[in-house]
């Protein structure tokens, strides 16, 4: 269900995409909102941070936690000027962001250049069969870390 601010929101994120274009950004943008309030802004700022997670959806999920001092963003609402990609929906799913709207489509985005398709075909394959050779070491060792994590008394679950 729509809410009176839903538009507003999502026109602000998409103001920003167009905006970041003469900033050196991509044409993405992302507003993040808890109880009725904005409460971050991002941008794309791959190509002038040098950073490829530096996508709106990322930034602006940054900026939320690092204002209201957690890494738990439930009750928030994102608005993004376009369909996450996959990294993003990730961010966004880990976050325990309550909702998501979008405008543009990720095969709007394909038609400018920002396919992210072959993302999604890659985890469809089997690990040998990937672009990136994937291979399992010292998987024993590791296990360590988890063990220790299990045990863990005074852990902060996330």
């Amino acid at each position: 269900m729509m809410e009176k601010n839903d538009e507003s929101n999502m026109k602000l994120a998409i103001e920003l995409s167009i905006k970041n274009i003469d900033e050196n950004g991509g044409p993405f943008g992302a507003v993040i909102v808890k109880n009725g309030q904005i409460i971050a802004r991002g941008v794309n700022r791959v190509t002038s941070n040098n950073d490829p997670t530096a996508h709106a959806e990322v930034n602006a999920i940054r900026e939320a936690s690092k204002k209201l001092g957690t890494f738990d963003l439930s009750g928030c609402t994102i608005y993004s000027s376009c369909e996450p990609c996959p990294m993003c929906l990730g961010a966004i799913y880990w976050a325990h962001i309550d909702k998501l709207y979008y405008a543009n489509t990720k095969q709007d985005a394909k038609a400018i250049g920002f396919d992210d398709s072959f993302i999604y075909d890659e985890l469809d394959l089997p690990k040998e069969k990937r672009k990136i050779p994937t291979i399992q070491l010292l998987h024993d060792e590791a296990l360590e870390a988890f063990n220790k994590w299990r045990l863990k008394d005074n852990k902060i679950e996330y």
